[in-house]
């Protein structure tokens, strides 16, 4: 179904009745939410924000306002190919928001939205006794726990890596927008392969974790993402095998490493169920990160090898 114009704009005036308009249009649509937002309602803020130009702050304080016949033609445009199109609406309105912070993305980058950002606004208290001066972001994406990192840790030093050379070229304007460029470095690296010689005292990762299973039953959103961002073979380990065998080359006497595996936690609980990984719980709602040091790494190097 597709929403005309003509039909809305003698009913609705304000920021107000166009959020609880567009909130009902897509709750009532045949559409998936989870990319940075949990309801039609945070999707509208997001639509209401980026055509106003106005905060979600702002749009509270300006609910009674009046919205110009362009902010509404624009709104229709937006609901229209979000429902048709099922596109994710960030990638309509080109933003999405990670630990409090702004980022630009499009469909070169899946849309941030870890629990991580969780851990990143709490200094990744208490795994961390002591201030990392060095912090990677393994798999960057749009470059948003390197920067939220970075916003984080005031004088640490952060490399953003990935494989895609698209996704660094998102990653890059991230980091130029937010003024990180001397502290935030984007790398491109098929995971630590190019890394040599670098150690850090936190490597945090969002790696690909999709099983072939899930991959084959994701809604039509997330084929708007990147597919190398999200298949990770069978049983969506093949990265994270990699990460766990290289990792303790590249992590201080007390690093530690922040890994998200999703559902796949499933199949490391199968696979290694000797290794002291620790699953974490997040108030704001996720599963499947897991903390674990350099030492433990090294104690179970023989059951990570050639995996």
């Amino acid at each position: 179904m597709t929403h005309e114009y003509t039909q809305l704009t003698d009913d609705l005036f304000s920021i107000a009745d166009w959020q609880r308009y567009i909130t009902s249009a897509l709750n009532g649509a045949d559409v998936y939410f989870g990319h940075g937002a949990a309801d039609g309602w945070e999707e509208g803020l997001l639509m209401l924000s980026a055509v106003t130009s106005l905060s979600f702050q702002e749009l509270n304080e300006c609910r009674n306002c009046r919205l110009t016949t362009d902010e509404k033609l624009q709104l229709v445009a937006l609901v229209n190919r979000r429902i048709r199109d099922k596109i994710p609406a960030a990638y309509l309105v080109h933003k999405a928001w990670f630990a409090d912070l702004p980022f630009y993305v499009d469909e070169r980058v899946l849309v941030p939205r870890s629990p991580i950002a969780e851990l990143i606004q709490q200094h990744f208290a208490p795994w961390i006794s002591e201030e990392p001066a060095r912090i990677l972001d393994l798999c960057t994406g749009s470059g948003c726990i390197a920067i939220a990192c970075a916003y984080a840790f005031a004088d640490a030093e952060v490399d953003a890596v990935d494989i895609s050379t698209d996704a660094l070229e998102v990653a890059r304007m991230n980091i130029e927008e937010h003024g990180l460029s001397e502290r935030v470095t984007a790398i491109e690296s098929d995971g630590l392969d190019a890394l040599t010689g670098n150690v850090y005292d936190l490597i945090v990762t969002n790696p690909p974790y999709v099983d072939a299973e899930d991959m084959s039953d994701l809604p039509d959103e997330y084929h708007h993402e990147p597919e190398l961002g999200l298949a990770a073979g069978h049983d969506g380990l093949d990265l994270v095998r990699r990460i766990l065998r290289d990792a303790p080359e590249h992590l201080s006497g007390d690093g530690i490493l922040v890994c998200e595996v999703g559902n796949s936690m499933v199949h490391m609980m199968q696979e290694w169920p000797d290794v002291p990984f620790i699953w974490l719980d997040f108030e704001n709602g996720g599963a499947g990160v897991f903390v674990i040091n350099r030492e433990q790494l090294i104690a179970h190097a023989a059951e990570f090898a050639d995996k």
